[in-house]
């Protein structure tokens, strides 16, 4: 069978973080949606998404397709129900299709809207329908995660010099290093990826992950639920977050209650607000409705799209939306919502320069081992011409 997972219409709500990528590439617990599916399938996928992302992530066609809400985590009762779907049947739970079987004729004409033949989904769903819900919801793919990724397998002992609390739930992966830390997972569980290292003096509250090669710098304070990617570098103090891979929050400072894309970096001191002094349910900009939502959440911080960038001491109001390859700086409380290809702060901003921003990314990649080859310059000039509206409003 072909697999094949669709950008629902759940996309939209998702921006920024979904402009550089499908909605199944979002990492929700310890791994992305995608790693989550080829698990639970033993098979790969390919992606339904935007036209100007489909050069880097294309779709694969066959005769018989299954295409999957990409929106949606799998559990083994659902994957159940999905391969037992037949050409021209749908899955359904209320309006959200979960998934369809589409010979490659009815693949061409896909609109999600026109799901009929549909079989009623009677179980509960984990899925993203809102980016606060990536860290609002975090918690409990961490645990699912958790259970997949470990089940029948043995953690590498935990060092000595270390301080454990239920010990049974935290987990190890080769070549991680971990020492003179605290480590309490008697609150969820606790995932340390292969070759990650968490440094002396770091205090840890499950639900937690630090994936492959992630690093937890010295006297890093962290609450879960919280995710740190992939390559990413955190210090300071975060609470409830999740931090996709190549992103850098080095230095001291508070992060809460956010969402940070790839190849991010905050500078030594940047600190996000994610309560109201008047404790008011917290307002965040949606692109889809061009205005700002309620979120019905009491603490909301910063959802920030990948390549951007702020300076020390920066100051993110609670509720902020930072778009794509923002550049940010300057003293004082910044706006609630950032544009993408932003520059400046507080006094005002000018559009960045797309030379300039691809110079910046090519330096980072390169720090990495990685090209930044024409397919991404491609992806972000269409962001830049997309998001053209958001920088004169």
């Amino acid at each position: 069978m072909n697999y094949i997972l669709f950008d629902s219409v759940a996309r939209t709500n998702l921006l920024p973080l979904t402009f550089t990528r499908p909605v199944a590439d979002i990492r929700f617990g310890i791994l992305t949606i995608r790693q989550k599916w080829e698990k639970y399938l033993n098979a790969t996928t390919s992606s339904l998404t935007e036209p100007y992302l489909s050069q880097k992530f294309p779709m694969i066609k066959a005769n018989e397709n299954l295409l999957i809400n990409g929106s949606i985590c799998p559990t083994k009762k659902l994957v159940n129900q999905i391969n037992k779907l037949e050409p021209g049947q749908t899955l359904a739970k209320g309006d959200t299709v979960i998934a369809m079987c589409l010979t490659a004729e009815l693949l061409e004409s896909f609109v999600e809207s026109d799901a009929e033949n549909t079989i009623i989904y009677d179980d509960e769903l984990l899925k993203i329908d809102n980016t606060w819900d990536i860290f609002n919801l975090n918690g409990e793919a961490i645990k699912e995660d958790f259970d997949l990724l470990t089940k029948g397998r043995k953690s590498q002992k935990l060092s000595n010099t270390n301080r454990v609390v239920a010990e049974n739930n935290i987990f190890i992966e080769e070549g991680a290093k971990v020492e003179f830390a605290i480590l309490n997972a008697s609150t969820g569980p606790i995932y340390i990826g292969h070759s990650a290292e968490i440094m002396e003096g770091s205090k840890i509250r499950g639900p937690f992950a630090l994936c492959d090669h992630g690093v937890l710098k010295m006297d890093a304070k962290i609450y879960g639920p919280t995710t740190i990617g992939p390559y990413s570098k955190i210090g300071g103090e975060v609470n409830q977050s999740v931090i996709f891979g190549y992103t850098n929050k080095a230095h001291d400072g508070f992060l809460g209650h956010s969402v940070l894309g790839e190849w991010c970096n905050l500078g030594a001191d940047t600190n996000t607000s994610n309560l109201k002094n008047n404790y008011e349910v917290v307002k965040l900009w949606n692109y889809a409705e061009d205005s700002f939502v309620q979120t019905g959440l009491q603490f909301c911080g910063t959802i920030m799209g990948d390549h951007s960038k702020c300076g020390i001491n920066t100051m993110f109001n609670t509720g902020t939306i930072v778009g794509v390859n923002a550049n940010i700086f300057g003293a004082g409380y910044q706006r609630n919502f950032v544009p993408s290809f932003s520059w400046g702060g507080t006094h005002g901003f000018v559009d960045f320069d797309l030379k300039k921003a691809f110079n910046i990314a090519k330096a980072v990649y390169n720090r990495r081992g990685i090209e930044f080859d024409k397919t991404e310059q491609d992806i972000l000039t269409e962001i830049y011409n997309l998001t053209h509206k958001n920088r004169r409003a």
